[in-house]
């Protein structure tokens, strides 16, 4: 009986890993072979390139930042709000998807077939804002500028340094996410 081989998940896995600690730069065969402990000759059973690996781990990415979570937002349900409030902790906080997200970011800077990966991407994350928006906010320009600064929040927040007096960068976010979403303090949200 021959050797098993891989899984190709796991390469892809191992790529996204490297890209999210060390950039698109770090993503090479040979690396994620020995960082998995196993020789590089498997790889190509499942990929023909370094640019065939590239491609699916931007598939992944998209499939669980986008689809994936789309999908647990609407089975765990709630009011708008909430919904988009989950999307954001899942896509933009934690150890899984931010440091991809980000470092997918850095990649689409330097690459235009993935800086249009990315476009739609945000697209689709961005819409899902405006649709919750538009539940409870009629006027379009005023849907399309909260649906920016909601998601100007969850990004760029990773890239401020500022301090916050008197509260943590948390609660400030937090903050941001009610006015953004129309919550007004002491009032609990409408199912809209």
């Amino acid at each position: 009986m021959g050797a098993l081989r891989t899984p190709r998940e796991k390469w892809i896995e191992a790529g996204l890993q490297a890209l999210a600690s060390g950039g698109v730069d770090s993503v090479r065969v040979e690396a994620l072979a020995k960082a998995m402990g196993v020789t590089k000759g498997g790889f190509y059973g499942y990929f023909a390139d370094r640019e065939a690996l590239l491609t699916a781990m931007l598939d992944a990415w998209e499939r669980e930042s986008v689809d994936d979570v789309v999908d647990r937002v609407e089975r765990e349900g709630g009011d708008v709000r909430e919904k988009v409030r989950l999307a954001g902790r899942l896509t933009f906080s934690g150890d899984r998807l931010l440091p991809i997200d980000l470092a997918v970011r850095e990649w689409a800077r330097r690459d235009q077939a993935v800086a249009e990966r990315l476009r739609r991407v945000d697209n689709k994350r961005i819409q899902l804002v405006r649709d919750a928006l538009g539940v409870t906010c009629a006027d379009p320009d005023e849907v399309e500028a909260r649906a920016l600064l909601a998601f100007c929040t969850a990004i760029g927040s990773h890239f401020l340094a500022a301090d916050h007096p008197g509260t943590t960068r948390a609660a400030v976010i937090d903050r941001a996410a009610d006015l953004v979403l129309g919550v007004r303090r002491g009032t609990p949200p409408s199912e809209g």
